[in-house]
């Protein structure tokens, strides 16, 4: 797996319900490896239940890292998650084992490869002002400002208007020209062995209507609960995972048990088909797609191919 003199890296990534966490877990035992988080949900330790983080089993099998780490009132950013990565990658190098990233979250796995903008901090009077800003005229000023942000943007982007807008105004330069440099990336340094799995839109669908519903336990319920009763905001990333809305409008009356599931059903589906675009379109075409099932064959084939 190692390739000249960089130390391995394995990566297997893909839409949720796909397979990742049973391939990784396979992998890590064949390979003296550690599992290491990088889907943003999982980081979040109230949400073991609802996030479909791997069983205590599981975990007792092989080392796993970033699972849980991160309590919910604490929102880890994608460079946040990037800087832990960093230092369970090179623990896992330092004691000879392989470090195995797997996840759903492509901003994160993208931020630790290629690294960050080093965009300055912006002007707080400057963000208070543009955020105050209705899109549409955010998105106005910024046709004049930043043209070609402006063409790549959706004018009803409100976070990515704001944020390209804010970044001209505080540091005059375009937020593409920031993005750039990006640094700290350890996509370079490493032989990188990675694997996108994509399996059949029926079957992982399938796989994702199975899931809520073993969310949608009576300890998924429970988990819910103690997360509303900390009251965080609602707009705290923790509580608009996948399947927190949900159970928590049922725990308030405001759907039924059959509505709740149906709409987590739902969001979890639509979810993975966002996912299942980013990954078929954005990590460089050389890395191997797995388009099947992961059955037992199909489980046998991916781990040849994460070991060539």
């Amino acid at each position: 797996m190692n390739k000249g003199k960089k130390p391995p890296l394995a990566l297997i990534a893909g839409p949720t319900a796909s397979g990742k966490s049973a391939l990784a877990l396979a992998l890590a035992e064949a390979a003296n490896g550690v599992v290491i988080n990088a889907d943003s949900a999982q980081a979040y330790r109230d949400l073991r239940i609802v996030s479909a983080r791997p069983a205590p089993a599981d975990e007792a099998r092989a080392p796993h890292r970033l699972y849980g780490y991160r309590d919910g009132a604490d929102s880890c950013s994608a460079a946040d998650w990037a800087a832990d990565a960093k230092v369970e990658v090179a623990a896992a190098h330092e004691t000879g084992r392989l470090p195995i990233l797997v996840g759903g979250t492509g901003l994160y796995l993208r931020t630790l490869l290629e690294g960050i903008a080093p965009v300055p901090t912006i002007d707080s009077a400057t963000r208070q002002a543009v955020r105050a800003m209705p899109v549409a005229e955010a998105y106005q000023a910024l046709e004049g400002e930043d043209p070609e942000a402006a063409a790549r943007l959706r004018p009803s982007d409100t976070t990515r208007v704001a944020r390209a807008l804010e970044v001209m105004r505080s540091t005059g330069r375009p937020l593409a020209a920031w993005q750039a440099e990006k640094v700290g990336g350890i996509g370079g340094e490493a032989a990188l062995q990675p694997l996108v799995l994509l399996p059949p839109r029926d079957w992982l669908h399938a796989r994702c209507d199975a899931r809520f519903e073993a969310i949608f336990s009576e300890a998924g319920i429970e988990e819910v609960r103690a997360l509303l009763a900390r009251h965080l905001p609602v707009a705290a990333p923790v509580m608009r995972a996948i399947g927190v809305p949900e159970i928590a409008a049922f725990l308030r009356g405001e759907m039924t048990r059959e509505e709740a599931i149906g709409a987590g059903k739902t969001a979890t589906r639509q979810y993975a088909k966002r996912q299942y675009t980013w990954f078929r379109r954005q990590p460089p075409a050389e890395w191997p797609r797995f388009e099947a099932p992961l059955d037992c064959d199909g489980m046998a084939d991916a781990l040849a191919l994460l070991s060539t």
